[in-house]
């Protein structure tokens, strides 16, 4: 069973994988086709091709190795000094291996003169890139926003998990209480397991973050209102100054730092609680930027991961994944023990998670990537604009061409470290817990 399971897991992280992939490649085929560029093909996939149809000029198929997918278009680059025009991959992998001029030129028919990709104007170019990238963002936004305005999101809450018997600052190095110790205002108070704290000093409280400032601003007498056993309590609690943990601003502990603030004396319980849109965007906020600062790091964490590949070092959990490292957690989502529903918002919040990792590594403006077809036109457009301003005359194309060196070198870097990722993966993956 768990075999089957894992075997179940695999295939729809696949399958989510390859809708994510075609959904990019529609952003580009959509508005390329709008702002009338003859687009040859459309695939997902690379390798072998499994099938294929032809409808009007484009030829849509699927491939055998499902790791990536590219839309064809016509004159992708400025013709060179020969007046030769090519074609090229959306693609970083197949663009490594397609000639910048030549291969494609075959391709050109009578009438193509003036449905070429380079001779659109700047902004239009802009969108068309960046329609694929952004696609992948709509999709992450939806399934993030969905899952935890329906599902929900495992989150700490204003229920009693358990209360302290003694008044412990948060840095001893342990939480046994010693003969003298006073006893927690919470336990004074008369909180018990299980309580749920319903409202603070006459404040109804909705949330364990809302509750938890309540706490720590607040010394000397104060109301707590509890539902126990589905009755309503009031209790007392006479609340002390103590030393508390330090959180930053997105509610995470920081390790060894402590600040003194307002002290009840309980450990709140955990579970799955189902989010505002207010809550839910800013917890999308959060999981943006943790994944530009992850985009940043990703050079830093180049050695741990060579020492887990190569040296038996340790997997951390941070660690970047590849393909097949997310297929085998996605394999793990349907054994973990918990209810069938979470398991599937688990895998959703995989998946999305994909999405926005392929918005953000697509923006960095580097060709092969999206991101440097952007930065190509961008530069296109501030040229002629100068050359306006100045009365200079029209420097034309920005021939993007001319970075294909760049873009190589880039690209075989990127194909280093996917390798890495991808021994990494499997001789010591990232498991969940």
């Amino acid at each position: 069973m768990t075999t089957l399971m894992t075997v179940l897991g695999i295939v729809v992280f696949v399958v989510g994988l390859l809708f994510s992939i075609a959904w990019h490649e529609l952003g580009h085929l959509s508005t390329a086709k709008m702002f009338g560029i003859r687009v040859p093909q459309y695939m997902v996939g690379f390798g072998p091709t499994v099938f294929s149809r032809k409808k009007g000029d484009t030829e849509y198929g699927l491939k055998a190795v499902p790791l990536g997918g590219y839309i064809r278009m016509i004159g992708m680059f400025p013709p060179g000094e020969d007046g030769k025009i090519s074609a090229r991959s959306t693609s970083p992998w197949r663009g490594m291996i397609e000639d910048a001029r030549s291969a494609a030129y075959e391709e050109l028919r009578p009438g193509d003169e003036t449905r070429m990709f380079y001779t659109r104007k700047p902004w239009k170019r802009v969108i068309v890139m960046f329609a694929g990238p952004f696609m992948n963002l709509v999709l992450a936004v939806v399934i993030f926003l969905g899952v935890m305005m329906s599902f929900g999101v495992n989150t700490q809450t204003t229920t009693v998990s358990a209360v302290s018997d003694c008044v412990v600052a948060a840095s001893s190095q342990t939480d046994k209480c010693a003969k003298g110790d006073k006893d927690s205002p919470a336990k004074a108070a008369g909180l018990r397991p299980k309580d749920k704290i319903v409202a603070f000093d006459g404040r109804r409280i909705g949330d364990w973050s809302t509750l938890q400032k309540d706490i720590r601003k607040t010394t000397g007498p104060a109301t707590i209102t509890v539902l126990r056993d589905g009755e309503r309590l009031t209790l007392h609690a006479d609340l002390i100054s103590n030393q508390v943990q330090k959180y930053d601003g997105k509610g995470a502990p920081i390790k060894g730092q402590y600040v003194t603030a307002g002290f009840l004396g309980f450990t709140p319980a955990t579970g799955v609680v189902q989010q505002s849109f207010g809550q839910s965007v800013d917890r999308m906020g959060d999981m943006v930027q943790s994944g530009v600062e992850s985009l940043v790091a990703l050079p830093g964490k180049i050695p741990d991961l060579w020492n887990a590949a190569f040296d038996g070092g340790e997997r951390k959990a941070d660690s970047p994944m590849g393909v097949v490292g997310a297929a085998r957690v996605g394999g793990e989502v349907f054994n973990l023990d918990i209810p069938p529903s979470q398991q599937i918002a688990t895998m959703l919040f995989l998946v999305a998670g994909f999405n926005l990792s392929l918005f953000l590594f697509n923006m960095l403006p580097l060709l092969p990537l999206d991101g440097g077809h952007i930065a190509g036109a961008l530069w296109e457009s501030v040229r002629r604009a100068v050359a306006k301003v100045f009365r200079r005359p029209d420097p034309g194309p920005f021939d993007v061409a001319k970075l294909m060196p760049v873009a190589y070198v880039v690209a075989g870097i990127f194909v280093c470290f996917t390798l890495l990722v991808l021994i990494a993966d499997v001789v010591n993956p990232v498991r969940l817990t």
